[in-house]
């Protein structure tokens, strides 16, 4: 009886939630719906920045219904969290590891250069400390989620947070748009335009949109590069909390609000864990296909909801001197990372 209660209770929690996310998540499918019919007449542009574009216009001309608000953030995490999931099952673990081996280098490279930029930059832009440390954080390894982590433990306060996510996320906006086409412009394969993207683009949805407009492999490859960048969240947070506690004369670790487990990257393991299963051959290719192209809708998703929630008045207004840190951190970023590659051969 107990049994049958708890999962009538879960029934009716998941429905209610179901009801709390509908108006987002429709608005969100029929905008990646439109964006892929226009990804398919323009596939040169693709899906994923049709459906950014349309969100944003969306979000500038309209008052969206404060209802679709759940849906939309739903599907601007989570759903991008299962797309990246999905993606796993049509990779071996074997290019998991040795993609993400043959990019750590250039990784340690461009996640130094974004701090030693900003910090630099941000000296001689006269920025606060802790809007310095979370645009170098947000550019160096993957945006909202590093400026979330370390946010949490420098204690910013909300002005700070809201000016980097702004100055960081204009930067993956404009990288969707120009990467891909800069790419074929330079002549870069799917190797060297994977590997830049994996390792200069700041947040995942748009490194792995990047990715797919310029090829499926650079995709595959994008994603990876990514994903192996996104852990750095952890010895970077460390990194910080040991400053941290050493500037504020604290004692026990306990003292700032800091877990590992909510910092660390979970989907990271289940892309893994698919990896694994697809490892054993045991996932027709037929099937995988299938999956990946569903993924990669799923990513459209994820990219519309972002433009969704893309306040294009609020970046203006937050003034030039973080936006101009941010671009001068990711092109140090970028630079760095195209030139680690030309002497390792790689690009």
């Amino acid at each position: 009886m107990k049994i049958s209660n708890a999962a009538a209770g879960a029934g009716i929690k998941l429905l209610e939630k179901t009801i709390i996310l509908s108006p987002g998540l429709v608005l969100v499918l029929i905008i990646a719906a439109a964006a892929s019919v226009f990804g398919t007449f323009f596939p040169v542009v693709g899906a994923s920045v049709f459906g950014m574009i349309i969100g944003i216009i969306i979000n500038s001309l309209i008052n969206i219904p404060e209802n679709t608000s759940p849906g939309v953030d739903f599907s601007s995490k989570s759903i991008l969290q299962f797309s990246i999931i999905l993606l796993g099952s049509t990779l071996s673990f074997n290019q998991i590891t040795k993609t993400g081996a043959s990019s750590f280098f250039v990784m340690l490279f461009t996640i130094s250069a974004a701090f030693i930029i900003a910090y630099g930059a941000g000296k001689l832009l006269k920025v606060d400390t802790p809007l310095k440390s979370l645009i170098g954080a947000g550019t160096a390894i993957c945006g909202g989620s590093a400026i979330a982590a370390v946010s949490s433990i420098i204690d910013a306060d909300e002005h700070d947070i809201s000016y980097s996510i702004s100055a960081i996320f204009l930067f993956n906006v404009v990288a969707v748009l120009i990467f891909p086409p800069l790419g074929r412009l330079f002549g870069l394969s799917d190797y060297g335009f994977g590997l830049l993207s994996g390792t200069a683009i700041n947040d995942t949805s748009s490194v792995v949109a990047a990715g797919y407009i310029f090829s499926n492999t650079a995709g595959d490859f994008a994603a990876i590069v990514k994903l192996t960048r996104t852990t750095m969240i952890i010895p970077v947070s460390l990194a910080f909390m040991a400053y941290t506690l050493f500037s504020r004369k604290k004692g026990p670790a306990g003292d700032l609000k800091f877990s590992i487990l909510k910092i660390f990257p979970w989907f990271i393991l289940g892309f893994i864990g698919m990896a694994l299963i697809n490892s054993t051959g045991i996932i027709d290719q037929a099937f995988s296909s299938g999956i990946k192209d569903f993924a990669k809708f799923m990513i459209v998703m994820a990219l519309s909801a972002i433009g969704l929630k893309t306040n294009v008045s609020k970046m203006i207004h937050t003034g030039p001197k973080p936006l101009l840190l941010g671009l001068f951190t990711w092109l140090a970023v970028i630079i760095t990372s195209i030139t680690v590659q030309v002497l390792t051969r790689q690009l």
